[in-house]
């Protein structure tokens, strides 16, 4: 049969100093304030990390590149190919060809600057996540460290309160005196505060694994957006600027012949496609980005009400 009183064991003894009374206190007391502290230096390190991830919001806000994604994929329909169409004769004598080729011109000229404000935005969410992805792993590891610490707490606990509620059966049977029926009060007393504190350390357990779990998922998929947008946004874009600065650059020149629409029209309808899907890809992002902060505040709350 185990000593009832290994309840020492849920903490080490360098954890334990840091709760030490300052005043004397009985032995009951004394385990009475270590069940009811069980696992208070992990949850408050769960507290800390958990501020820490609330603080790195920053690094990924997404926000002002799904903006300025909106933005392009608005400004892009209005770019009018009718307006560079093969004109008659007529048209290139009243000089109406010249005026479409212009108007054209400055239709592409205002896009372009829609799409080099998109490029700055992604290339500073770039730069935040290469900030914030060795800052966010380490606090993650953390994370993972010290709610498995809990969980050991909680296995101990357990096994203390089983042994525990064991041994005042077989004592409950054989009391007789008022000093041992107290000692059994007593005891299945501190069972009581023990199976509180668990309840709440449980409780900041599951808050934390689930916050970790989407702090992963999030990660994950902010990674694979960054890459889209890098990578097939950037391509798709500056192969619509060259084809469609070429065709912009002789619009309504009458001595230049006319260029083929074909491949120009088809780099538009690619990149307004491409936008599309960078588009959904960011609400994605956006709606696991909610839901962490939301499993974080959760956490919060969890770590604060074991806290107090």
């Amino acid at each position: 049969m185990a000593d009832p009183d290994h309840t020492a064991s849920l903490m080490t003894p360098a954890k334990l100093a840091q709760v030490r009374p300052k005043v004397p206190v009985t032995p009951a007391a004394w385990l009475d304030q270590m069940a009811a502290d069980a696992g208070h230096v992990h949850v408050g390190r769960l507290a800390e990390l958990c501020q820490e991830l609330l603080g790195q919001d920053r690094l990924r806000d997404i926000a002002p590149a799904a903006s300025a994604l909106a933005g392009l994929a608005q400004a892009l329909p209005g770019l009018d190919f009718g307006l560079v169409q093969p004109r008659g004769w007529w048209a290139r004598t009243t000089g109406k060809s010249k005026l479409a080729g212009a108007e054209f011109a400055n239709q592409f000229e205002r896009i372009e600057a829609v799409s080099h404000s998109l490029a700055t935005h992604v290339q500073s969410l770039q730069k935040k996540q290469q900030e914030g992805v060795t800052v966010s792993e380490l606090t993650l590891v953390e994370i993972e460290v010290e709610t498995r610490a809990l969980e050991k707490i909680l296995d101990q606990g357990a096994c203390w309160l089983q042994d525990m509620r064991n041994q005042l059966k077989a004592r409950g049977a054989s009391a007789t005196d008022a000093q041992g029926q107290q000692a059994i009060k007593d005891d299945t007393l501190r069972c009581e505060i023990l199976v509180a504190r668990l309840k709440l350390l449980r409780a900041v357990s599951s808050a934390a694994h689930r916050a970790h779990q989407q702090a992963r998922a999030a990660a994950g998929r902010r990674e694979a957006v960054l890459q889209l947008l890098v990578q097939a946004v950037a391509t798709n874009v500056k192969s619509w600027q060259a084809r469609l600065s070429r065709l912009a650059a002789v619009a309504g020149d009458d001595h230049v012949p006319p260029m083929s629409l074909e491949a120009p029209m088809e780099s538009h309808r690619e990149l307004q496609l491409c936008i599309k899907q960078a588009i959904a890809d960011c609400g994605q992002l956006q709606a696991q980005e909610k839901a962490l902060a939301e499993s974080l505040a959760a956490l919060d709350l969890q770590v604060q009400a074991a806290k107090s």
